[in-house]
Parts: C-alpha cells; sequence; structure tokens
C-alpha cells in the first residue's frame, strides 16, 4: 500500500526538478534581454534571435507544465497564489504570451509595425519574465499576505494582490538573482551555439559582468535565507510556528539534498569559469545541469523537513504545506503512473534538441535559411 504522504513527497520531488528544469531553460529568457546590447548589427541580432528561438518553445511547454503540475499535485496552493496573487501571475503570462507572439510574427512579410516592436516584446519578456518567476518564488519563503477559511477559500489581505511582493528585498534580490543567471545562461548558449567570433568576444565581456551580479543577488538572499526565520510545522497537529535558522536546519537535516545543492553550485561556477578562463564554449552544460541540481534542491529544502512551502504571514496557520494542500490519495497515485512516461518525453527531446543543434549557427545560414525568427 502506497501511502499519501509517500505520494505527497513524491510529487513535491517533481514539482521540484520542474522547477530547475525551468529555470535552466530561461537561458532563451536571459539571452532575449540582451537583445539590444549585445550585438553589433543586424546580423548579430538574427543569429541571436534564431539561436534562442528554436529552444523558446521548450521553456514555454516547461512553464505549463510546471504550472499544471501544481495545479494537479497541490491545487491548495494553486488556488491560493493563483486566485490571489493574481496581479504577478498574470504580468508573468503577459509577458510569454507577447514572447509567442514575436517569434511568430518578428520576420513575416508586410510586418507593419516593424522588428524593433517585436524585439522589444522578446526584451521585456526576457527581463520580466525571470525576474518576476524569482519573485514569486521567494516568497516560499519570505511568505505571502493571505487567509484561508474552514471551506479553503483564500482571502488576499493586501489590495496589490501579489505585486506587494517588490517591496521586500529578500523577494527581490532572488528575483534579480534569477534574472542574471538567466542572461549567464543565455550568454553560454550563444557561445556554445553561434559561430561567429566576433559575437563570441562580446559575449564573453557580457559573460564576466553577468556572472558578478548573478553571484552577488544569490549570495545575498542565500545569506539572508539561512540566517533568517523559517515556517515550521508540527507534523502530528499541523500547527506552523517560526523556528529560526529553519532553512539552514533543513539543509543540514538533509544531507543529499545539502550534497546536490552543493554540486549545483560548483557546477555552476565551473561552467563559468571554464568559459571565461579556460576558453570553453560548453560551459552551458555544466550551468545548465548545475541549475538544475540548485533550484531542485532549493524547492525540496521549502517543501520537505516538515516545513511550510507556501507560508501565511497575515495568519501562520493558513500557510500551505506537501500535507494539507495536496491532492487526494486516488489522485497522486494516478498521476504517479502516469509520471512513469516522462523518462521517454525527456529523452524525445533531448533527441529533438540534438538534431536541432547539429551545426552552429552562421551568418552566410541566416542568408540561405528559408525560416528565419
Amino acid at each position: 500500500m502506497i501511502s499519501h504522504l509517500f505520494l505527497q513527497q513524491y510529487w513535491w520531488i517533481i514539482i521540484s526538478i520542474l522547477a530547475g528544469l525551468l529555470v535552466f531553460l530561461m537561458f532563451v529568457q536571459g539571452g532575449q534581454s540582451m537583445i539590444f546590447s549585445l550585438p553589433r548589427n543586424e546580423s548579430d541580432k538574427t543569429m541571436i534571435v534564431n539561436s534562442l528561438g528554436r529552444k523558446w518553445e521548450f521553456t514555454f511547454t516547461t512553464l505549463v507544465t510546471f504550472g499544471g503540475g501544481f495545479f494537479a499535485s497541490f491545487p491548495l496552493f494553486y488556488s491560493a497564489s493563483f486566485g490571489g496573487a493574481y496581479w504577478v501571475w498574470i504580468a508573468i503570462l503577459f509577458s510569454f504570451i507577447i514572447q509567442a507572439i514575436a517569434y511568430e510574427y518578428r520576420s513575416k512579410p508586410a510586418n507593419i509595425f516593424g522588428k524593433n516592436t517585436y524585439d522589444t516584446f522578446l526584451f521585456l519578456n526576457g527581463s520580466l519574465g525571470p525576474f518576476l518567476i524569482g519573485t514569486a518564488v521567494a516568497t516560499f519563503f519570505t511568505g505571502s499576505q493571505f487567509s484561508l477559511n474552514e471551506m479553503n477559500q483564500v482571502r488576499w489581505q493586501t489590495p496589490w494582490h501579489g505585486l506587494e511582493a517588490l517591496l521586500n528585498g529578500k523577494n527581490l534580490a532572488l528575483g534579480l538573482a534569477v534574472l542574471f543567471l538567466a542572461r549567464t545562461n543565455g550568454i553560454l548558449y550563444i557561445i556554445n551555439s553561434v559561430d561567429e567570433e566576433a559575437l563570441i568576444e562580446r559575449s564573453l565581456g557580457k559573460l564576466t559582468v553577468n556572472a558578478i551580479a548573478f553571484l552577488v543577488f544569490f549570495l545575498l538572499f542565500l545569506g539572508s535565507l539561512l540566517l533568517s526565520k523559517g515556517f515550521a510545522y508540527d507534523s502530528s497537529t499541523g500547527t506552523v510556528m517560526m523556528e529560526n535558522y529553519k532553512y539552514l536546519h533543513n539543509l543540514i537535516g538533509m544531507p543529499l539534498v545539502l550534497i546536490l545543492f552543493l554540486a549545483g553550485v560548483v557546477g555552476v561556477l565551473y561552467g563559468i569559469g571554464s568559459t571565461i578562463f579556460g576558453g570553453s564554449r560548453s560551459g552551458i552544460w555544466y550551468t545548465g545541469f548545475g541549475t538544475l541540481l540548485a533550484v531542485t534542491s532549493l524547492f525540496l529544502v521549502a517543501g520537505f523537513n516538515d516545513t511550510a512551502f507556501y507560508p501565511s504571514v497575515y495568519d501562520l496557520n493558513s500557510s500551505l504545506t506537501i500535507r494539507n494542500a495536496s491532492s487526494s490519495h486516488f489522485t497522486l497515485k494516478t498521476m504517479m503512473f502516469v509520471s512513469f512516461i516522462v523518462p521517454f518525453v525527456a529523452a524525445y527531446i533531448w533527441f529533438a534538441w540534438k538534431a536541432i543543434n547539429n551545426k552552429r549557427i552562421t551568418e552566410e545560414e541566416m542568408k540561405k535559411e528559408g525560416h528565419v525568427y
């Protein structure tokens, strides 16, 4: 007999992995955010847009899968966050909608708005998407102002409906860390996928600045997180309480998660360092895998070890945990069997990725290519 708790933990691990994959795939957004600052001319811009454009659907699909997985496995979170902090989620979704429009119409004949309009759409998605997602995820650690009644109906306690998260320094630190990590990964992907020496040289110059900015904001967030109080709960009574150094205790109390987190950080640093100091063009694979491990670990820290993963600072006992926010035993068990096809989907994505990236993009290819974004 599979216990309900096992299924809740299983699905939190799945959600955590999807979150890590999503943050890695936001290298597309990171690259887009430099669409006006990185290229020297229109030819460079075309190569950058087409390099990223061949992967934008992976990010969009993963975002939808992440949201759908959360809805199916932890519906109370979905209703509380999306039903209460809706202005943040509307802004995130809007930024991805204009991204899809931009890639679809940017190079269409008789484009009455001009490429610059759609380039602006790509820039907005690239800048706002990672920043707002990072800010929203930070509330998993800092809390939000909501309450739930006996029928689990959410009542948001501020008229800003999620935008108040932008007033918290820790939230902003993670939002900026995710943005500059996406930009760093975007630069590394361009270095890996484009065959144009002048563009690669400019990318290397941008890489150092963005990597330093990422490290500053990431360390600021991590330091404040580990030294602050966290939202613990009593698994027998469900009572939520504040605990000093809760997230530090979580890392120490879960050695495997700590190892995965440190391995992720080392992977990101190695990918950056091997590119800047070693001239490698494969740094994206190290930072990508490192991003996956580090973000997955942070989500595990947020939800495991008797921790409220979506805390309420207005009413502590309205906080959501993997125990009180999950679907029924039947639903989670049924979805678990469905999830067994995920490795086959991942294999398909990998082969499709390899087929798309079988050769680096060149200026000559952009002039001959039939389909150009």
